[in-house]
């Protein structure tokens, strides 16, 4: 785990409204930096695909990550198909992306190599 990774996983997400706390292209690509494996794709979503040996660990992984979410007070969008869950992270109540998404992104990142 890269220490900025590290970092943001140690942080807590803060309700955000409003478009002030949108964060920027330059912002995000910085923070993106040190999130493995996640893109933004051309909706300007924050996104990763994980892959599992087994439908069942898939759903365990999205029940983990369920979890998370309900302490963050964050929820993403979960896709679940065999072996494979997609994450997708944005902040409906800033119009866009906010650290909150690259924070909780970071923390899934976490679960992930558990």
């Amino acid at each position: 785990m890269k220490s900025g990774e590290r970092d943001l996983a140690a942080e807590h997400c803060h309700p955000l409204r409003g478009r002030q706390h949108a964060i920027d292209p330059p912002q995000a690509a910085a923070l993106l930096d040190q999130l493995p494996g996640w893109q933004i794709d051309a909706t300007g979503v924050l996104r990763k695909e994980f892959g599992f040996s087994s439908y069942t660990a898939a759903v365990l992984f999205v029940n983990v990550v369920a979890g998370l979410a309900e302490r963050e007070n964050h929820h993403p969008d979960l896709e679940v198909g065999y072996g494979r869950v997609i994450v997708r992270y944005s902040t409906h109540d800033v119009g866009g992306l906010s650290r909150n998404d690259f924070v909780c992104a970071a923390k899934v990142e976490a679960l992930a190599r558990i």
